[in-house]
């Protein structure tokens, strides 16, 4: 597998509408604070992921909890569990199954590093419009993006280098940065509009229906030396 061309991709966020799904899971919750708590909850969900390993759906829970009393919003116990409670419903992007056709027909390989459990993705995994050959799952490296342990599982599995290697993703933080770190080439779908800087990115886009030509652009550039 070390010859060939990969492309791996962050699914939740990229791939998957996470936010769209989270923030309709928390409106019978919040009402009109869903957004506030939501933004909350990222914050939150930054801070476990740091810390000792812990399940996904732990984070989900915890984190979620935790954002409420930080913004102030009453959260009975068991609707703590409202982010997982939702996770199967989540749809897909409209945008990313004729992206990831034709990336395939042009010879690529698919993985997706995404951080979650794997149960939780095996919810996602019938709806997503390709087939990946790899799937590292948070649960499987026992760490979370920006850890490094999701590309370096990726790594070890397939043989892959900065030279056959573009990551795609949405998240700055999660994904752009730790593969600026590694030298990784790397494309940022930038459909939430954050404001990060683009530099530390090959290219910048806000939607995957320019993603087949990025590819093309970045693939021609030399790699960051090992």
């Amino acid at each position: 597998m070390g010859g060939d061309r990969w492309l791996t991709f962050d699914c939740y966020g990229t791939i998957a509408d996470w936010n769209t799904c989270m923030r309709q899971a928390l409106e019978p919750v919040a009402g009109d604070h869903a957004a506030m708590l939501l933004t909350a909850y990222h914050q939150a969900e930054l801070i476990f992921e740091a810390g000792p390993w812990r399940a996904y759906r732990d984070v989900l829970t915890d984190g979620l909890a935790l954002a409420a009393r930080r913004a102030g919003v009453p959260l009975p116990g068991p609707e703590a569990g409202a982010l997982v409670a939702a996770w199967p419903t989540m749809t897909v992007f409209d945008d990313a199954g004729p992206a990831l056709t034709a990336l395939v027909e042009a010879g690529w390989r698919l993985a997706i590093l995404t951080n979650c459990d794997d149960d939780l993705f095996a919810t996602t995994a019938p709806r997503l419009p390709a087939a990946f050959d790899v799937v590292v799952t948070a649960e499987q490296v026992r760490s979370y993006k920006p850890d490094l342990g999701h590309f370096r599982r990726f790594a070890e599995l397939t043989g892959a280098t900065q030279a056959n290697w573009i990551h795609v993703a949405n998240s700055w933080v999660h994904d752009i940065l730790p593969t600026a770190r590694m030298g990784v080439r790397s494309i940022w779908v930038d459909r939430d509009l954050t404001g990060h800087p683009a530099k530390l990115a090959e290219r910048r886009i806000t939607a995957m229906r320019r993603l087949p030509d990025a590819v093309a652009d970045v693939s021609v550039l030399p790699a960051w030396p090992s």
